[in-house]
């Protein structure tokens, strides 16, 4: 939205002393979302009623700085952390509904039916259909679940499924990142580009405040602290990746996570919106950790599966083996 501002001049919508400011037009695409979701079921609401609610709110956050001002400034220069503070507290709180613990059958369960609710609606595509059947295998044998499998069951087949270009670039994103993270160097570039861009980072920020930025000296002292510690953590998992894969790094993501949640916001505060480069290469960091976890985590859960089933074989009579 700035940069489009600053290419049309800053535009007026409006006139005899009246301006539209775009934070209307974001409460209106959020007050448009939430008729969207409240009134239409099926598998094309809920997406569309997030893009426009979340370009909506877009428009909106812009303008924090004009309502947190007695002069209505829009450039007021701790807009931008402030922005990203609500998008931190917004990161933060997902993670505390949805990440924090297990699912409970029930919720699997619900989550079926609400998949049952959409196709009976639009219908089922062949990958529709096996992800409803994926998490409602994640239920397990609870109450209700045969009587969701049987409503599953009657949902009309569509042929037709609609392109998704977001699940499209994601796939090939992660496609991607599993392919660069199969190298052996991936470590050493890992705590590389976390070391450089937390000094870079630190380094931009000190030098801003030396040459006049107008910030409380707090903020440089947070920046320090932050960016000291983020570098701790890469280079804790730096010295262990070797013997512990899987510690080294979740040691490399909690760096990159303080960088993001915490050092980004000081950087915010003092270079306003320049400090996106930092944060674009921190993503593309958490991204190749990431990517490298999930790794990991599947191979456990594949060894863990193996060791289940020769479990359930029992003892394997042959090659000399004796059983009693």
């Amino acid at each position: 939205m700035r940069a489009f501002l600053a290419a049309a001049g800053y535009p007026q919508i409006g006139g005899g002393g009246l301006h539209i400011a775009h934070v209307l037009w974001g409460g209106l695409l959020m007050a448009l979302a939430f008729v969207v979701l409240l009134s239409f079921a099926g598998p094309v609401a809920r997406p569309i009623g997030a893009v426009v609610g979340g370009i909506g709110f877009g428009l909106f956050v812009d303008e924090v700085g004009k309502f947190v001002t007695d002069d209505n400034d829009y450039f007021y220069e701790p807009t931008a952390a402030l922005i990203y503070v609500v998008v931190v507290v917004l990161a933060l709180l997902g993670e505390a509904l949805h990440g924090r613990r297990p699912h409970h059958p029930s919720e699997h369960l619900a989550a079926a039916a609400d998949h049952a609710v959409a196709g009976l609606t639009g219908g089922f595509t062949p990958r529709a259909r096996a992800e409803a059947r994926e998490v409602l295998g994640r239920a397990g044998p609870v109450r209700g679940s045969r009587e969701v499998g049987a409503l599953l069951d009657v949902v009309e087949d569509d042929s037709a499924e609609i392109a998704n270009p977001i699940d499209a670039v994601a796939g090939a994103v992660v496609r991607l990142l599993h392919r660069v993270v199969a190298a052996r160097w991936v470590p050493w570039l890992t705590v590389g580009v976390l070391t450089l861009t937390g000094l870079l980072t630190v380094g931009r920020g000190v030098y801003a405040w030396l040459e006049g930025a107008d910030v409380p000296f707090w903020i440089v002292v947070g920046l320090l602290v932050s960016g000291a510690v983020s570098v701790a953590f890469a280079f804790r998992g730096l010295s262990i990746v070797r013997r512990d894969r899987w510690a080294g790094y979740v040691a490399f993501r909690r760096a990159v996570l303080v960088s993001l949640l915490v050092t980004q916001v000081f950087l915010f505060r003092i270079e306003e919106w320049s400090a996106t480069g930092g944060l674009l290469a921190d993503l593309a960091v958490l991204g190749l950790i990431s990517a490298e976890l999930s790794q990991m985590d599947a191979a456990r859960r594949d060894r863990a599966a193996a060791r289940t089933r020769e479990d359930r074989r029992g003892p394997v009579r042959g090659s000399g083996s004796q059983v009693r």
